[in-house]
């Protein structure tokens, strides 16, 4: 079993269920949309309008996470920079090689060069927008800001590495040889050698885009990615990847497919199971009692009674365990129309809430220029009338650890400038979302953990399982080889489709 590690770009802290904490008697904001240390569930209660400015401060658990994030940061970031070194240098080897090669023997033997004629100089010309063309390409396939770190190197492009050091070497030996020591007189044998060496530099630029980009778009294997709280599913279909590129591809199908992980969701099933497995109890109606030797015939009818009583318990401790279901049925039904009960609710008190801003715009439109309110000024102010009835709706349907005041009131801000809906502003609260909709807190510098019995650098095959480990909640991924199709064509004669419709003259009375 091979574990290796994915750094991606988010860390959240652990989530909560809040819907049950006290209320404060100060109003708070938080400093995240989903922090739930630093976050005041009871905003609806104490939320008012703030004109002036606010002050923000750090925890001490912050400041020692962000001590923590830096730590752990310093060895991807020197390993980062140290590839980035590497390509650097290669790229200005391969590069400068052409030209050293032109400039050398006018450095060393000037005095020896036969002359350059027009073909020797258009020579010139083509070696010129070769490099620029080279350059050009070089930047635009591999001087491109990495998506995220991988534990393990990407096979391919260390191969097209190595090839390229291997091919210049080469040429510069041949060079020295050739050249070098017998100080070749023909310039024009000498530049048609640079010509030819980046002639094939274009080659290999042009089987590294093969490689790393064309050949991964055929599809050819389908992957089913379930999460293992919920079980959420999704099907993506993969080309010819490693198993570490895989990966990669689904964390980030993953951030933009899947809703957002809410553990609170799961809270309630789990409470219920410890609640309905407490009050069982499980008696010995096959063991004997012990008897005394004083009083026999009581003992003996003692005993029966007991074993009576327990048989009369565990009958009825059965039938309490076969209504369950009905617990479940009326409990759903229960929050099913509390849930509605809020929904209406806030959809009214969103509404009138987006009337009062209307009214506002229209009496700003006759007042001086220096006296309109801006965007986040008008959502502060119609803000706490909706607060109440949006908290209450969050907490039923245990989103309140996504939302905090002040991502609100930006959301709130932002559909307001835009001249949105109040449908499309309770759009973002009423379905919950993808991870990306959410703040930069839930997915920015988020570790995952790639476990894989065979290795990450090999490719995916037929039956291939791996998992994607993160803080609170993994993911399955299986993948199956997409099957061969094979297409038959069946030709229908034009001729096959004409009929003759026959109509009687006389009809029945």
């Amino acid at each position: 079993m091979e574990t290796v590690e994915v750094m991606m770009v988010v860390e959240t802290s652990k989530e909560e269920d809040d819907s049950n904490s006290p209320p404060e008697d100060t109003p708070a904001l938080s400093p995240g949309p989903c922090t739930e240390s630093g976050q005041d569930d009871n905003w609806g209660e104490t939320t008012t309008a703030v004109t002036g400015t606010s002050e923000h401060s750090l925890s001490q658990e912050d400041i020692v996470r962000i001590t923590k994030d830096l730590e752990d940061s310093v060895g991807l970031d020197c390993r980062r920079y140290f590839t980035l070194t590497l390509a650097v240098v290669l790229g200005l080897l391969v590069f400068l090689t052409p030209l050293a090669f032109l400039a050398l023997p006018h450095l060393l033997w000037p005095d020896k060069l036969l002359v350059c004629g027009t073909a020797c100089e258009g020579l010139f010309i083509s070696v010129a927008f070769k490099l620029l063309i080279l350059l050009l390409a070089m930047w635009a396939l591999f001087f491109r800001a990495p998506r995220a770190g991988l534990p393990r190197v990407f096979v391919f492009r260390v191969l097209l590495a190595v090839l390229v050091l291997l091919f210049v070497v080469s040429y510069w030996l041949f060079y020295g040889v050739r050249i070098l020591d017998s100080q070749d007189e023909n310039y024009q044998g000498i530049v048609q050698y640079a010509v030819s060496l980046v002639d094939a530099l274009l080659f290999i630029h042009y089987l590294a885009i093969v490689l790393l980009e064309l050949r991964q778009l055929q599809p050819a294997f389908s992957v089913c990615v379930t999460r293992s709280t919920d079980g959420e599913t999704r099907h993506y279909n993969l080309g010819q990847l490693s198993i570490q590129r895989a990966a990669l591809a689904i964390i980030e199908n993953y951030y933009r497919d899947f809703s957002v992980h809410n553990p609170a969701l799961l809270t309630a099933s789990k409470s219920r199971a410890a609640k309905h497995l407490a009050g069982l109890k499980v008696y010995n109606v096959d063991g004997e009692f012990p008897a005394s030797p004083a009083t026999g015939p009581e003992n003996n009818a003692a005993t029966g009674l007991a074993h009576s009583q327990s048989r009369a318990m565990i009958a009825a401790a059965a039938r309490r365990r076969d209504t369950s279901h009905n617990e479940l049925y009326y409990e759903e039904v229960e929050h099913e129309r509390r849930v509605r009960k809020r929904k209406a609710r806030l959809v009214v008190a969103v509404e009138e809430a987006f009337t009062h801003i209307k009214r506002m715009q229209e009496e700003e439109q006759k007042k001086a220029p220096g006296d309109v309110m801006d965007p986040r000024e008008a959502a502060q102010a119609i803000f706490p009338s909706m607060a109440r009835s949006l908290q209450k709706y969050l907490r039923t349907t245990r989103q309140q650890h996504c939302h905090s005041m002040e991502s609100i009131q930006q959301h709130l801000a932002f559909c307001i400038t835009n001249n949105m809906t109040p449908k499309a502003f309770l759009e973002s609260y009423l379905t919950p979302g993808p991870t990306l909709q959410y703040g930069r807190e839930r997915w920015l510098a988020r570790q995952w953990t790639l476990v894989s019995e065979a290795s990450v650098t090999s490719g995916l095959k037929e039956g291939a399982i791996f998992l994607l480990k993160c803080i609170d909640f993994s993911l399955v991924v299986t993948a199956k080889r997409i099957p061969y199709i094979q297409l038959s064509e069946e030709f229908i004669d034009p001729k096959s489709h004409k009929f003759v419709l026959r109509l009687q003259s006389e009809t029945s009375v």
